[in-house]
């Protein structure tokens, strides 16, 4: 046996497998289990984890990418001085994933700017990043892909596209209205995905009034009874967040 050779056919191994992350520690680990007299296993564990950990690193970074979210604002980024209508306690809650084990919801309801869409997205994020199949949508562009896809006669996949998500996020449901027939569209989104899937909104408009938002009382109420049935309602008050810098401004 020659030590050299087998060493360098080594290097071609990894290379060949495209174990980079393994072919660049692999001196280092070598180095560290004689020094400490590592069994083979454990330098094996020790060489495979430095793969194994980018490999997870990138694996978390595109399902953040594929979520499609707005921003990446997470908790930590959440001021919850200022927007103080909210349980903290209940969202840290929200971040353990409990809901989306019970195919449960969240509705963050209240005005604009008090930080509905930040929290949806900040629990978002913390299910991709371990994982969790997510999706972020507005319900305006929701509509207008079901509504697209029904006028192309693929209604059916697109809606199997929206439902395969563990978690889909649904944000500004009432800032524009909705026809009664892309209504129903929404309705056969929210019927597949209700009891076998978690899905967070956000609204501006209390429950009572969304017969409004969908044109018609009966659909609306079917909407609202899958929605409501498994779900916590994060009801949310005070000034907008987005204008707290500028009113600070103004008053001093």
């Amino acid at each position: 046996m020659n030590p050299a050779t087998n060493y360098q056919q080594l290097v071609r191994n990894l290379e060949y497998l495209k174990l980079k992350q393994m072919n660049l520690h692999l001196n280092e680990v070598v180095d560290f289990g004689i020094q400490n007299q590592l069994s083979l296993i454990d330098t094996l564990i020790k060489l495979t984890n430095y793969e194994i950990d980018v490999r997870e690193q990138n694996m978390i970074q595109s399902m953040v990418k594929v979520a499609g979210f707005p921003h990446l604002k997470e908790i930590k980024d959440f001021d919850f001085t200022f927007q103080t209508s909210v349980n903290q306690q209940q969202i840290l809650d929200f971040l353990t994933l409990r809901f989306i084990e019970r195919n449960e919801n969240i509705v963050f309801l209240g005005p604009s700017g008090v930080g509905k869409t930040h929290l949806a997205t900040a629990i978002g994020i913390t299910a991709a990043k371990k994982r969790t199949s997510t999706y972020f949508i507005k319900c305006h562009d929701l509509i207008q892909n079901l509504r697209r896809a029904r006028l192309e006669n693929r209604l059916e996949a697109r809606l199997k596209h929206y439902t395969k998500y563990r978690l889909l996020i649904i944000d500004e449901i009432g800032y524009l209205p909705i026809d009664q027939e892309d209504a129903k569209l929404f309705f056969q989104l929210i019927d597949q995905r209700y009891e076998k899937r978690s899905t967070i909104f956000t609204t501006n408009v209390n429950f009572k009034a969304w017969d409004e938002i969908f044109q018609e009382a009966k659909l609306a109420n079917a909407i609202l009874d899958r929605i409501l049935h498994h779900a916590s309602v994060v009801a949310m008050v005070g000034s907008s967040y987005r204008l707290k810098d500028h009113f600070t401004t103004e008053s001093e």
